[in-house]
């Protein structure tokens, strides 16, 4: 299939039609090589933020998830009824 690369942006892309993603299973994303010269597209090896939870976790025990810049208010927060 010829497809065209449009402008999007700063960028350019193309379209894959939606039968083509269902059919290859790539509705939800996808990783995006160069290989011999050919952009290939395949299946993620892992979910989208596979394993981010459990690194929150890891990072929560070892009390290292303080905020790098503190505790900061905007102008009027004092005024705020929550």
């Amino acid at each position: 299939m010829h497809v065209s690369i449009r402008p999007i942006g700063n960028s350019r892309g193309i379209v894959i039609p939606k039968p083509m993603l269902a059919q290859l299973g790539l509705e939800d994303g996808a990783d995006l090589t160069v290989e011999n010269g050919a952009l290939v597209i395949r299946k993620p090896a892992l979910p989208a933020r596979a394993g981010w939870a459990d690194a929150a976790k890891a990072v929560a025990m070892t009390d290292d998830d303080g905020l790098v810049m503190g505790e900061f208010a905007n102008e009027g927060d004092e005024d705020l009824t929550w």
